[in-house]
C-alpha cells in the first residue's frame, strides 16, 4: 500500500512538466471595477496580461480549436489530462465563478468545486500576482472572451491513479503561501519590474528551473540561491537552457538590448528560437511593451551564474578556414560541408538574424545535446512576429540522416570553431528521435496558436534513408 501510494504521488507530480512558458503587474495602475461593469481600460490591461502569459497556448485545443476554451491533452506519464475551458460560458466554463473564486483558483491551485488542480498549471507563480493585476485578469476573462459551451474532457487516467489528493499533498508540501505581490519600498524599479514578471504570471522557471524528486521546482525565485533559471530538464524533446547571465549554456555572451530583441522576434545574432519558445515569442513575449521586455532583460543580466568556473566561449578559426578550402577530415564535416554550411557557413557564424550562428551558440555549449539532435531530426522554425514578418524554416533531415550520421555531424556542430559541447551518440539521436515531430513547411503565427511541437506524439513516418546521399 505504501509503495503504491508513493507510485502514485510521484506519478501525478510529473504532469508538473507539461506546462508552458511567459509574463504581468501594474501595481495598481488600475483601479478595479465592479463584478458586473468593468471599464474597458481594465479589461484592455487584463487583456495584455494573458497574452503575457500566454494563456491561449495551453487553453486552445490546436489551431481549429475555440480560444480558451481549453481541450489541449497534455501527456503524463499515467494518461493524459486536457485544459480546461476558461471562457465565461457559465456551464462549461468559468462564467459563474466570483472573483474570490478566481482568486483562490489562481493563488492556490484549488477550484470552486474544491479540488485541486494538476500542477501542469503553474499556480506556485501565479501566487505572486499583484491584486491589480488578478482584477484585470477577471475583468478580461469574464467581459472580454467570447463565452464558449465547448465542454471539458475527463482526463484519461484510470483509477485509483485518477484521485486528486496527492495532489492537496503536493500543494501543501511545496507551493508556497499566496499573498498578493507589493511593490517593495525601495530597490531599482525597472529591476523590481522584471523579476516581477519572469517569477509571477511569466512562471519563466516552471521550464528553466531544475527540478526536485516530487517534481516540484527548486526553487521559485532567486532569493539565495543560484539554482533559479539555471536550466531545467528536457521537455518534449528539447532541454531547456539556463537564462542566467553565465557561460556554457547562458546569456553571458548577450546584452540586455540582445535578449530584448530575442524575446520581441525569436532572433538575435547569436541564435533562434526553437521549440515551445516559439509560441512564447509569437503569441506572448512579442505583444509585450518595449520597457517590460527590458525590464525581463535587466533582471535576467542581474542573475549570478550558477556555475562561475565555467569558462567562456572562446573562437578558433582554424576549422572554418579548412572547410572553406575543401580540407575534410572527418565525416561529420562532410555531412556538414554538404547539408549544412550553405545556410551556417563554413565558419558556423551563419548569416545574422536569418540563418542563426552555430559557433559560440550558447545550446551548443553544454553536456546535453538533446535540442542539437532534435533541430537537425525535426528541422526548426522561426515564426514571423510584427517586427520580423520572415517565417523561416529549416527542413527536417530525420528520413535523410542515420542514427550514425546525425551522431556524428551534431558531434562536429557541438565541438568545432571552439564550442564547448560534447560527443554524441548514436543511441542518444535514437532516443531523441522517438519524440521527434518535423517542422510543418509553412510557418505563420497561426501555425503556433495553440500546442507545442512535440506535444502529442511523433506522426508515423517513413523508414529514413539507410545512406545520406552526399552532393
Amino acid at each position: 500500500m505504501n509503495n503504491t501510494f508513493t507510485t502514485t504521488v510521484g506519478a501525478l507530480l510529473l504532469a508538473l512538466a507539461s506546462s508552458t512558458p511567459s509574463i504581468a503587474w501594474s501595481a495598481g495602475a488600475v483601479a478595479p471595477a465592479s463584478a458586473t461593469t468593468p471599464n474597458a481600460q481594465l479589461i484592455r490591461q487584463g487583456e495584455y496580461l494573458a497574452r503575457a502569459g500566454d494563456c491561449i497556448a495551453c487553453h486552445t485545443a490546436g489551431t481549429k480549436g475555440k480560444p480558451f476554451a481549453g481541450g489541449l491533452g497534455m501527456e503524463t506519464p499515467i494518461g493524459k489530462v486536457y485544459s480546461t475551458n476558461i471562457t465565461p460560458d457559465k456551464k462549461a466554463g468559468i462564467g459563474d465563478w466570483s472573483f474570490a473564486d478566481f482568486d483562490k483558483l489562481m493563488r492556490t491551485g484549488v477550484t470552486k468545486h474544491g479540488y485541486t488542480v494538476y500542477p501542469a498549471m503553474p499556480y506556485p507563480s501565479y501566487s505572486r500576482l499583484s491584486e491589480a493585476d488578478m482584477q484585470a485578469l477577471y475583468a478580461y476573462f469574464m467581459h472580454g472572451v467570447k463565452a464558449e459551451p465547448t465542454p471539458n474532457k475527463a482526463a484519461d487516467i484510470p483509477w485509483p491513479l485518477s484521485m486528486r489528493f496527492p495532489l492537496t499533498i503536493w500543494r501543501w508540501a511545496f507551493a508556497p503561501t499566496p499573498q498578493p505581490y507589493k511593490v517593495p519600498a525601495t530597490g531599482d524599479a525597472q529591476l523590481l519590474r522584471g523579476a516581477y514578471l519572469v517569477q509571477g504570471l511569466g512562471h519563466c522557471g516552471a521550464c528553466h528551473t531544475a527540478r526536485g524528486v516530487g517534481m516540484q521546482e527548486k526553487s521559485l525565485t532567486d532569493a539565495g540561491n543560484t539554482t533559479f533559471l539555471a536550466g531545467g530538464g528536457v521537455i518534449d524533446g528539447w532541454s531547456v537552457p539556463s537564462l542566467r547571465n553565465e557561460h556554457g549554456g547562458g546569456l553571458a555572451r548577450w546584452s540586455a538590448a540582445e535578449i530584448v530583441e530575442f524575446l520581441k522576434t525569436g532572433r538575435n545574432s547569436h541564435t533562434a528560437s526553437f521549440g515551445a519558445m516559439n509560441d512564447v515569442v509569437a503569441h506572448s513575449m512579442q505583444h509585450m511593451t518595449d520597457g517590460d521586455l527590458a525590464a525581463m532583460a535587466k533582471y535576467l543580466k542581474s542573475l549570478p551564474p550558477s556555475n562561475p568556473a565555467t569558462p567562456a566561449f572562446v573562437a578558433d578559426d582554424k576549422l572554418g578556414k579548412q572547410l572553406f578550402s575543401g580540407i575534410v577530415n572527418s565525416t561529420g564535416a562532410q555531412l556538414y560541408l554538404d547539408r549544412c554550411a550553405g545556410c551556417h557557413r563554413s565558419d558556423g557564424k551563419g548569416y545574422d538574424k536569418a540563418f542563426p550562428a552555430l559557433a559560440g551558440n550558447a545550446v551548443l555549449q553544454t553536456n546535453d545535446p538533446t535540442s542539437a539532435i532534435n533541430i537537425v531530426l525535426s528541422g526548426g522554425a522561426v515564426p514571423a512576429t510584427r517586427t520580423a514578418p520572415s517565417a523561416l524554416t529549416m527542413a527536417p533531415y530525420a528520413d535523410i540522416f542515420t542514427d550514425e550520421q546525425t551522431a556524428q555531424v551534431v558531434t562536429f556542430i557541438q565541438t568545432s570553431w571552439g564550442n564547448r559541447g560534447t560527443p554524441v551518440t548514436a543511441a542518444q539521436v535514437a532516443k531523441v528521435r522517438k519524440l521527434s515531430v518535423p517542422v510543418e513547411p509553412s510557418q505563420t503565427e497561426a501555425t503556433f496558436a495553440a500546442g507545442r511541437h512535440g506535444t502529442f506524439p511523433p506522426v508515423p513516418r517513413a523508414p529514413h534513408l539507410k545512406d545520406a546521399p552526399l552532393k
